[in-house]
């Protein structure tokens, strides 16, 4: 084989296998993203439910 078919034969393979790394990069982003965000509002609804059960405690005694 010459050197431009053997090129030519791995390029595919490496595309798909930078292809491959790029898309697992990205859903690692992502995923990060999505846990940050649901923390954040899992923190915000705490923050709520908290001051509105001291609300209730002081209004019941």
């Amino acid at each position: 084989m010459s050197r431009m078919e053997t090129e030519n034969t791995s390029s595919p393979f490496l595309m798909k296998v930078l292809a491959i790394v790029v898309l697992a990069v990205a859903a690692w982003f992502l995923l990060k993203v999505v846990i940050g965000i649901v923390a954040g509002l899992a923190t915000i609804v705490a923050v709520v439910l908290a001051i509105v059960a001291v609300v209730w405690a002081v209004r019941t005694l």
